[in-house]
């Protein structure tokens, strides 16, 4: 059976949901699952808007046959070859087989790496700034490169102002019914997963998005249709801020968060009293997270939230605790750039943790290192203290600053 949406009078949402899968990308943990949006427009020609991954592929085709209705299916925009987005391709192509895919010249040849498929004469190739028209409706292709990969573009309705966005603007989450951002409480419910999704999947890409912002800049758009999460279709400015930011790597609040590893409990010690002596400090909202129990995916979004971080983490086999390293890692290679560093290392003979997460944060653009690193020996005595309470009114003094 069915389960469509209209988005216009003339553009369908065609998508589905997958709650079951547990790890997007094998890799980040959705508990709330995901969407998979597709869409199609009709008009004198019809024309599809990405697949959907193979997880729904019943449902996904049954919604666009009932969107058809009895119709044939003319053209296949490709705007990402990621295989949740393109795992029907060549059934779509067994079933329509007048149907033309369209694509630039490396979506085709990735079509070609994923599927044993035959594309003569069945490929519409385009460029940047092409047009599609398919009646009252007209195509633009925006390309996209490296958003987040390098066949990437994005797709503007020139009629109804609609942007089909790729994988830009979409979110972690499974869609309860309710399709579009005014239907839901986004800020709320939704923009942990929002970012958690952009700064994982996409961080890494900040200068590319950067400059399709600026193109999108110059198209007037009233609608933007992400192939994950809710459609866009009022308060735009308020995605299109979070995604300036994000892919600025400004933060988005000025706000502490604490990433600490403990194996005995006396690191995570420390921090509870340098907590504490931040709300003492007058420090609201502060955020704590225990690396070895926390997934990367959800403190890499907090680290691209937070002006400041602080890192706490014991000596281990001469020396950087392995999931701190593996966290600090995972900010290099994501691009996190422009934050405040506070460092506390542990070690019971010979602390070394402080010097390597340092080394570290040099590694990140435009990171500075508050001074001094607290250095604990096993446990913490009056005089280490007392340096917490310290470096806790330096980090509000740099809040506030």
């Amino acid at each position: 059976m069915h389960c469509t949406r209209n988005v216009t009078e003339s553009i369908v949402w065609i998508g589905g949901n997958d709650r079951r899968l547990a790890l997007f990308e094998n890799l980040f943990p959705i508990p709330r699952g995901v969407s998979y949006n597709s869409y199609v427009i009709l008009d004198e020609k019809t024309a599809l808007m990405d697949t959907a991954d193979a997880s729904i592929r019943r449902q996904f085709v049954e919604n666009l046959q009932y969107a058809l209705n009895g119709r044939t299916l003319d053209y296949l925009v490709v705007d990402h070859m990621e295989p949740d987005h393109c795992s029907n391709i060549d059934e779509l192509m067994l079933r329509y087989p007048e149907m033309k895919v369209v694509g630039n010249v490396k979506t085709l040849r990735f079509i070609s790496q994923f599927y044993e498929i035959n594309l003569e004469g069945r490929t519409v190739e385009i460029k940047e700034g092409d047009e599609l028209c398919l009646g009252k409706h007209t195509l633009k292709f925006v390309m996209a490169p490296m958003v987040h990969w390098p066949e990437a573009m994005v797709a503007y309705e020139t009629s109804e102002k609609v942007l089909f966005s790729a994988d830009a603007f979409g979110t972690f989450g499974a869609l309860n019914g309710n399709l579009f951002n005014d239907e839901i409480s986004f800020d709320k419910a939704w923009l942990d997963d929002a970012r958690r999704y952009y700064t994982n999947i996409v961080g890494k890409y900040g200068p590319q998005v950067q400059s399709v912002l600026k193109k999108a800049a110059g198209l007037d758009i009233s609608m933007i249709c992400p192939l994950h999460g809710p459609v866009w279709r009022s308060d735009l400015g308020y995605i299109l801020d979070k995604y300036d930011k994000w892919s600025r790597y400004e933060p988005e609040d000025r706000a502490v968060v604490i990433l600490y590893a403990s194996m005995y409990g006396n690191t995570e010690n420390a921090v509870e009293i340098l907590a504490n002596a931040l709300a003492e400090a007058g420090v609201k909202d502060i955020a704590m997270y225990d690396v070895s129990s926390t997934h990367v995916s959800q403190i890499i979004g907090e680290a691209f939230r937070c002006s400041h971080i602080v890192v706490a983490a014991p000596t281990y086999n001469n020396g950087l605790y392995p999931a701190m390293e593996a966290v600090l890692r995972d900010m290099k290679a994501l691009n996190l750039q422009n934050r405040t560093f506070a460092v506390i290392e542990n070690g019971s003979w010979a602390p070394i943790s402080g010097k390597e997460m340092q080394g570290l944060i040099a590694g990140l653009k435009n990171c500075s290192i508050l001074e001094p690193c607290v250095s604990l020996k096993s446990s913490v005595k009056e005089e280490k203290a007392e340096g917490l309470r310290q470096m806790a009114k330096e980090i509000a003094a740099s809040l506030n600053a």
